[in-house]
């Protein structure tokens, strides 16, 4: 295990800054110490710290390689904790190059993927939830969760969660006087409504907590919802009323669609990965059949199935029967009756678990947007966390211990235990303790330069 603290004095690293590509302006940050004094062979001058110097950067022999603005961060007053120097230049893919290099000349290496910010976290800049917020919050696609992001960046999740071991560790202390004085029974009898009001109160607040977390784990990962029915039933019609464009051929003949196609969209800021697949039904199409192979293994993932049948067919429920019976069992499905607007017969009775909509027209899209949003567990709430899946995991982990230490209320010795053990995966959240390997594995996920 690996204590969150700073090692040794680190070696200089730089990296471009900004995304890939032209822009009016590009950034070349480098951390490390000494930076001073690469500061002067940049620039020709001393730079004055946490003020913006208008400066040429200057190569080797001198000549000019850009002209900007020059940004001098003295430790331990910056976002890595170390000495940090940007140069602000130019956003041409060349020039940032010829300034990188000059950079690595001057005795910097190139910086790993999210090396900045996992500095940032050695040396006390941010816990270890704060550090993935950041890169959560540059891969936002919904303004949900960039704003879910920035108040997991701020610490909010990382306050609740102490919050939580605050109370934790004074609850364990109350444990371990019991501990020490087993002879005084009256002592034990008082603390035993203690332990039990205590306990149940840290139960609440972290049940909270992973409300919280779980809707911000939707809002990063986004919930995969596949549609699957007979074939001609307008799945793809429907896809492309959800995504409000046309990105699935339509047609009437049966079988257009071969292989899945999936496309990214958003309800009222809730990322969705709706599978538009290909038609479940016995074909001699070995191009079609593959595409039916495909079909089942989207099924497999699905966060939600949406079940598509004709309301104008008088077979539909001939059509869905065998579809039904490649379903997996304990994911959700919603049954969805298109065609509505065609239908001649067509029972307009809201059903459990049934929608009765017109992807031509549009009629019952806006609840079939709202019933989707509720079957994936989303439910709009104020102060989100944008949380991973690790994170949930931490807290089931720390639920299940609380659930055993309440079992063991009486016992004191498995009590004080399971209240260790739950505050160990609690730790984790933030990176009081955490192993070097998964250290490694979250930030080499972070983009270079950050």
């Amino acid at each position: 295990m690996l204590l969150k603290k700073a090692s040794q004095k680190p070696d200089n690293i730089a990296a471009i800054a900004t995304g890939s590509g032209r822009g009016g302006i590009g950034v070349v940050r480098i951390s490390g110490s000494g930076l001073a004094d690469i500061g002067v062979s940049l620039t020709g001058r001393q730079l004055p710290p946490r003020f913006a110097v208008y400066t040429p950067f200057l190569a080797s022999d001198q000549s000019v390689i850009d002209q900007g603005i020059a940004l001098y961060f003295p430790a331990p007053h910056s976002y890595t904790g170390e000495e940090v120097l940007e140069l602000q230049g130019h956003g041409g893919p060349a020039v940032l190059q010829l300034l990188l290099q000059r950079c690595l000349e001057l005795g910097a290496r190139l910086a790993q993927p999210g090396e900045f910010t996992q500095r940032a976290f050695l040396n006390d800049k941010m816990d270890l939830a704060q550090a993935e917020s950041v890169s959560d919050l540059i891969e936002a696609t919904t303004q949900q969760a960039a704003r879910s992001a920035v108040r997991s960046m701020q610490g909010e999740f990382s306050k609740a969660i102490q919050g939580v071991v605050a109370k934790l560790i004074d609850l364990r202390m109350l444990v371990e006087a019991t501990l020490d004085f087993p002879e005084e029974d009256g002592i034990a009898t008082v603390e035993r409504a203690r332990l039990e009001g205590k306990l149940a109160q840290i139960q609440t607040e972290l049940a909270h907590i992973e409300t919280l977390a779980k809707q911000g784990s939707i809002l990063r990962e986004g919930a995969q919802v596949v549609l699957v029915g007979a074939p001609n039933v307008g799945k793809s019609s429907l896809l492309n009323r959800l995504a409000g464009e046309e990105v699935a051929l339509v047609s009437d003949i049966a079988g257009t669609t071969r292989d899945a196609i999936r496309q990214s969209l958003q309800i009222n800021g809730v990322p969705l990965h709706i599978i538009d697949t290909a038609g479940l039904r016995e074909t001699e199409d070995i191009v079609e059949r593959m595409g039916i192979a495909r079909t089942q293994q989207n099924i497999e993932r699905a966060d939600l199935i949406l079940v598509l049948s004709d309301e104008s067919n008088p077979n539909t429920a001939a059509e869905v029967t065998p579809i039904l019976e490649r379903l997996p069992l304990g994911i959700p499905r919603l049954f969805i009756h298109n065609k509505v607007d065609v239908a001649t017969q067509a029972s307009y009775i809201v059903q459990d678990g049934h929608l009765f909509v017109s992807a031509k027209t549009g009629l019952g899209i806006e609840a079939l947007q709202d019933k989707i949003l509720k079957m994936i567990g989303w439910h709009q709430e104020a102060g989100v966390f944008m949380a991973r899946e690790r994170h949930l995991v931490a807290i089931a982990t720390a639920k299940q211990h609380f659930s055993l230490a309440a079992e063991n209320i009486e016992m004191h010795e498995l009590l004080a235990e399971e209240l260790r053990y739950a505050q160990t995966a609690l730790n984790e959240i933030t990176g009081e303790f955490v192993a070097d390997d998964l250290l490694g594995e979250i930030f080499s996920r972070f983009c270079i330069g950050k």
